[in-house]
């Protein structure tokens, strides 16, 4: 291993590495109770699909197209969201992501920003979805 790669497994937290290199929820869902896509403006692109029942976030799936960074922050806020009521996910906030991960690398903060943004639009797809089939 070369001096570079040890730096950059030395300077990430645990969580950091976990949810940079996470991928068992990556995978499109078809008819979901709500869906969010959000691009930033560095290129990468967020998808969340929700599952949920009786208001409850019961799933998250993501499909990402972009960074290391991106896809830690869209595992993090998926992982902050499933189980929790939509109402309660609505509360996530960039802040609380960048900090959970730690090693969030400095000018990297708009990928929390991305991932929430795609958040926020799934649970507006969801409210309307569920208000539809009420």
């Amino acid at each position: 291993m070369n001096i570079e790669m040890d730096e950059f497994w030395q300077k990430h937290s645990i969580k950091f590495l976990e949810m940079a290199f996470d991928h068992k929820r990556h995978e499109k869902i078809f008819r979901p109770d709500g869906h969010g896509k959000n691009k930033g403006s560095c290129g990468d692109t967020v998808e969340i699909f929700l599952t949920g029942y009786r208001n409850t976030i019961q799933h998250v799936s993501l499909i990402i197209d972009g960074c290391i960074n991106t896809n830690a922050c869209a595992n993090t806020v998926a992982q902050f969201v499933e189980g929790k009521t939509v109402e309660e996910a609505w509360d996530i906030t960039p802040e609380q992501v960048i900090d959970y991960l730690e090693t969030l690398p400095e000018g990297s903060a708009h990928c929390a920003e991305l991932a929430v943004g795609a958040l926020f639009l799934a649970l507006s797809d969801y409210k309307k979805n569920k208000q539809w089939q009420a």
